[in-house]
């Protein structure tokens, strides 16, 4: 019943609107001034267990993707969807010890390794090759509908049953939502989980092997790619509503415009996806690059409300497009062949980058009573990262072969691939 291809974006979809971006990320926002209050901490505190919860999850993704090369994507997922639900329902019962709760944290952002973009971008990579970035965008926009999505049910939850029992509530949410999406719709190509090897041999994937990825300049000029903008993009998002209601907006309406970051979200993704089909893909990736530093620099400029909302917009267009990014890059100059442990590498320094730019906002206001420092770096980090898609090379290793999506998901024998 669920056999065409295009059930797997949908899934990825559905999955994705309770992906680790959206949960770890804007779930924070929402429940960082209620926790400071009861705790009595200050937003560096909040913002460090964010980090933490980011390096641990960097940590785990290289390990979960060869896990889902080695033995499928299905059975590695279900049970990381499990492990990363209980932990965030778990969160409900932190104490006021500071290490303790860093430590939990830090559990959470384990767990989500298995609920990241990895098994759903694995799954599309596999099943699409000339339409992959329409299918990439498409997937991806489930992080948008999160982003719109998850603050609000987190504001819902919070108001009816505090900030304790809104982390047993989105993890229940999560449990639901996630589980059913892979249970379904999302699997292996062949729905076999052979090792990596194997799967190689019989399904003739082209690629290279993820130590040989390692070696290449390309691969960490790439990597710092992927660190920046997660820096500047996660950064301001994440500590946009207590922005907006420094500047004097009130927090029902910051929510509001916190949440209005998911449409910009799904046109980034939607938009880059379709892209990435037609043009260079690192000339496309300058686009995504651009337009979050005048979003950055509109913040610095203004504070007024609506330019605050534009500038915002402007930086869920770009941070609407990095994930797509990251799978389609790296398929098209790294292969298939590894695809999992490779991906997993590349999103592990994303994530890092997703943990250092919330951290770097709250230190820079808790040290100077403003985010302006932060903003102003952010801009200069943008900028590296468009000189470095700039230098990568002007062809593919790994370029769209002839009929591809009928090769890659029909036609196994590696005859076919030459």
């Amino acid at each position: 019943m669920f056999r065409n291809r295009w059930w797997i974006v949908f899934g990825s979809v559905l999955g994705l609107i309770v992906g680790n971006v959206t949960v770890l990320q804007f779930s924070a926002s929402v429940l960082m001034k209620p926790i400071m209050a009861e705790l009595g901490w200050n937003r560096s505190m909040v913002s460090a267990a964010v980090l933490l919860g980011s390096v641990f999850a960097a940590l785990a993704t290289p390990v979960a993707g060869k896990l889902m090369d080695r033995h499928g994507i299905k059975r590695v997922t279900l049970a990381a969807i499990t492990l990363f639900a209980l932990a965030i329902a778990a969160m409900s019962l932190a104490p006021g010890i500071p290490l303790v709760f860093l430590a939990m944290f830090s559990l959470v952002g384990l767990f989500s390794a298995g609920q990241a973009p990895l098994p759903y971008a694995k799954a599309i990579a596999a099943s699409f090759d000339r339409r992959r970035g329409l299918a990439m965008g498409i997937a991806m926009t489930g992080v948008g509908l999160g982003a719109a999505l998850v603050p609000r049910l987190t504001q819902l939850y919070l108001d009816r049953f505090g900030w304790r029992g809104a982390y047993v509530a989105v993890g229940l949410t999560v449990f639901v939502i996630a589980f059913v999406a892979v249970g379904l719709f999302v699997g292996d190509a062949d729905g076999s989980p052979r090792t990596a090897v194997a799967q190689a041999r019989v399904r003739g994937l082209p690629g290279i092997e993820a130590r040989a990825a390692l070696r290449s300049p390309h691969f960490w000029m790439l990597a710092v790619v992927f660190l920046c903008i997660p820096i500047v993009a996660n950064g301001t998002i994440v500590h946009l509503v207590p922005l907006l209601t420094d500047r004097g907006i009130p927090a029902s309406r910051a929510v509001v415009v916190f949440s209005g970051i998911g449409a910009s979200l799904i046109v980034g993704r939607l938009l880059c996806g379709f892209l990435l089909d037609r043009f260079f893909g690192p000339h496309v990736a300058i686009v995504f690059v651009v337009l979050p530093a005048l979003g950055v620099a509109t913040l610095l400029a203004s504070r007024d409300p609506l330019l605050t909302t534009l500038g915002a917009v402007l930086i869920g267009v770009g941070m609407g497009a990095e994930v797509d990014l990251i799978a389609y890059l790296q398929s098209r100059y790294f292969g298939l062949r590894a695809f999992g442990q490779i991906y997993g590498y590349l999103f592990a320094v994303f994530t890092i980058g997703s943990g250092i730019g919330p951290f770097a906002m709250g230190a820079s206001y808790d040290a100077t009573g403003s985010y302006r420092p932060a903003l102003i770096a952010f801009v200069a980090v943008l900028a590296c990262a468009a000189w470095l898609l700039m230098r990568l090379p002007r062809r593919y290793p790994f370029p769209v072969m002839a009929h591809g999506e009928e090769r890659v998901k029909e036609d196994p024998s590696p005859a076919s691939l030459a």
